[in-house]
């Protein structure tokens, strides 16, 4: 149990299936992406990718929220919050780790992302008032210490100058403070009071306006890959990697705080170097097996804290 607002809140448990079934789904799901994502980086500027996955999964999350009766209209002020939940979440978070994969791996990337588990609870407990445990901390720190082996195995494996380096994780930070603001940004009460996908549609439709914009002021007017394998790509990053996950990752952060559900960020780097394994031929190496291991060990430790 934890307390948001002063209200004490009721932890489902972990294997509730309103709890492991979106947890697996958007892992899986966000664990596939890194390998779309690098196919993007090419004739067409990141900047432009980004525009054009936000407008689509935004018109597919309106749709969806018609389909299913939601609410569309939203009040005055809660159009100033989706317009920063947009921005930061879609687009300031999006542009970050496109940008990021120009300087290292799709799989150091996916790894340092992981780390989103850190500020998500620390602005979780200080803003929302939700209580981090003695077995989320212990946790925690277990799986980051296999974060660290998987990213010192990723870095090593890596063709990439220090320069490089040193500028691709910087983005990749960049993109986990913008998330983790945006990710506990949408649990506050102010914004809990319309449903996911109402928030998540007005969100997307601010951030594909404001990449838009910043992708034409940076990389000028709109560039488009016709090659089936970047279209489908768009589609499949913006139906099933966003208006798929963000859904279930969103009432998941509501259902079992942002802290928790940022461990999908950890679970992610793990399932993406499976699928690397079965679709490129990686082969794992000690490092990464024993970081794998700790991830996931330090996986069951941290949600032992989710009660039923």
């Amino acid at each position: 149990m934890s307390t948001t607002g002063g209200q004490s809140v009721v932890e489902p448990g972990f294997l509730a299936p309103r709890v492991w079934i979106p947890f697996m789904v958007t892992s899986l799901i966000w664990g596939s992406t890194w390998l779309v994502i690098r196919d993007q980086l090419g004739t067409v500027p990141p900047t432009w990718s980004v525009a054009y996955r936000m407008i689509v999964a935004a018109i597919a999350m309106f749709i969806l929220v018609i389909a299913m009766r939601q609410p569309v209209k939203i009040d005055r002020p809660m159009v100033g919050w989706t317009i920063l939940l947009g921005v930061m979440q879609f687009g300031m978070n999006y542009n970050f780790v496109y940008a990021a994969e120009h300087y290292i791996t799709s799989g150091l990337v996916a790894v340092v992302f992981a780390l989103l588990i850190v500020p998500n609870a620390v602005l979780a407990k200080y803003w929302l008032g939700r209580s981090i445990s003695g077995a989320f901390i212990l946790g925690s720190a277990i799986a980051c210490i296999g974060v660290g082996l998987l990213m010192l195995q990723e870095y090593r494996a890596a063709p990439m100058g220090g320069t490089d380096a040193l500028i691709g994780l910087f983005l990749v930070l960049c993109a986990v403070a913008t998330a983790s603001v945006s990710n506990v940004l949408q649990v506050t009460p102010k914004v809990a009071r319309y449903p996911t996908i109402t928030i998540l549609a007005w969100s997307m439709f601010w951030a594909s306006l404001a990449n838009a914009a910043f992708a034409f002021v940076m990389d000028g007017p709109p560039v488009i890959d016709m090659r089936l394998g970047y279209i489908g790509g768009v589609l499949y990053l913006s139906i099933i990697g966003s208006v798929v996950t963000f859904p279930l990752y969103f009432r998941l952060i509501r259902d079992i705080g942002p802290g928790k559900a940022a461990y999908t960020g950890v679970v992610i780097p793990v399932l993406a170097m499976i699928l690397s394994t079965i679709f490129e031929g990686y082969v794992w190496s000690t490092l990464a097996l024993a970081g794998g291991a700790l991830v996931m060990v330090g996986l069951v430790v941290a949600m032992q804290t989710c009660k039923a």
